[in-house]
């Protein structure tokens, strides 16, 4: 791919690191640990006194604007803000989009001002999650549906409210499901759940069960242990422990454990010492889930890499044996950040890689382009028209990702 569209391409998507049924973990079950000596944050108190705690805020519109921020990320969010809630999400979106390429700042906290885009929109539009959504774009790893998701629960003050209102905010609006919208929606959704429940993931887990297929338990199941590694709003997550990144990995229903640890690899790389030789033998380590962990090193390698296809096969090549797992993530991760835009640079990675990997890695790339196209016919053309070779690859993966079941999903 050519350098300019390429790193064009990155500055675009660069993320910063989105009646209850009960659940095997007790909802009122918290463990008392460690908040780790470096991160200062209270544990939030979840729903276990049998109330919701919210931390979530709905949007505030102000007088801030973009001149007067002079890089700083609080006053860039809300100055995005202002203008989506006062002119609509497509002009803020264009205007942000334009400024990524240029201002280093809106480029490192691009996702976390998506977030507040999506949440400014819903506000201007009162609160209409698909009406707001259909004005959004998937820039900067869908930050704008997300924050959309992460606001929809303001208000609710009860677990069945909670429930009820989980199960009815992704229908309607003209996305399909399964579809690409469709994911980012119950992504999201689990982002919501865990904020709006005080970060209680036995909690969100459950509703994100009661939403309907196995298939949208697991898209918001993979928000909410997402959200659960990075909290926020002053607090930090009961659900993790400073000396056992796999926690709690094993405490969750079986059916969990495949979100679970596919945000493994970031715990264990972030507490292991940022070393990317310790985390691959940790992942090795870990028999059945080791598959699992490696995909999701290849998520985590190319973001720390800003998506730079050269940086990425060199960490990924760590992996060893499971370096086509390793690049299955990563181009999943390049496809998924920017929707239909990401398809290219993620199939101009997949050319690069060793010939033995090359299948594994289309394979992710046909993750995505199984919820972007709506027929198995036009999966499979799309998967041809990028790699005759893979196309099959490419195309069984690309089925398998919107299987209703849900178990051969990303998540």
């Amino acid at each position: 791919m050519h350098k300019t569209a390429s790193r064009g391409f990155i500055k675009r998507v660069l993320p910063i690191g989105l009646a209850v049924p009960l659940l095997v973990v007790p909802v009122v079950a918290y463990l008392a640990l460690s908040t780790g000596s470096g991160r200062g944050l209270p544990v939030a108190q979840g729903s276990s006194g049998g109330t919701l705690h919210p931390l979530a805020g709905d949007f505030q519109p102000s007088e801030t604007e973009l001149a007067a921020c002079d890089g700083e990320s609080t006053c860039l969010e809300q100055a995005f803000g202002n203008l989506s809630f006062r002119k609509g999400p497509k002009v803020a979106l264009a205007v942000f989009e334009s400024r990524i390429a240029v201002d280093p700042e809106v480029e490192k906290n691009c996702h976390r001002i998506a977030h507040t885009i999506g949440s400014a929109a819903l506000e201007r539009f009162d609160g209409n999650v698909a009406k707001t959504f259909s004005l959004g774009a998937a820039t900067c790893v869908s930050g704008y549906y997300h924050g959309i998701l992460e606001r929809a629960f303001l208000g609710v003050s009860s677990k069945s409210e909670l429930g009820k209102i989980a199960r009815s905010l992704c229908l309607g609006g003209g996305m399909r499901r399964r579809g690409f919208l469709d994911y980012q929606c119950r992504h999201g959704l689990g982002h919501g759940l865990m904020i709006q429940t005080g970060y209680d993931l036995p909690l969100a887990l459950s509703l994100c069960a009661s939403l309907g297929t196995g298939w949208d338990d697991r898209a918001c199941a993979g928000g909410a242990f997402m959200e659960n590694l990075d909290t926020r709003f002053g607090f930090r997550s009961a659900w993790l422990d400073d000396e056992d990144p796999l926690y709690p990995c094993e405490r969750v229903r079986a059916r969990d454990r495949h979100s679970c640890y596919l945000r493994a690899s970031w715990r264990i790389h972030t507490l292991g010492g940022e070393e990317f030789t310790k985390t691959v033998a940790a992942c090795a380590r870990l028999g059945v889930w080791a598959q699992t962990c490696f995909r999701g090193y290849g998520r985590d390698v190319t973001e720390i890499a800003r998506y730079d296809p050269g940086k990425t096969l060199r960490l990924c090549r760590l992996a060893g044996a499971r370096q086509g797992d390793c690049l299955m993530g990563a181009a999943r991760t390049i496809a998924n950040a920017a929707g239909p835009r990401g398809i290219r640079p993620a199939s101009a990675l997949c050319e690069r890689a060793p010939p033995s990997t090359r299948a594994a890695c289309f394979s992710g790339v046909g993750l995505v382009l199984g919820m972007l196209h709506p027929t198995t016919a036009s999966r499979h053309s799309a998967c041809a028209r990028l790699t005759p070779r893979y196309a099959d690859a490419c195309t069984k993966a690309a089925s398998a990702e919107v299987d209703p079941s849900g178990r051969e999903a990303w998540g």
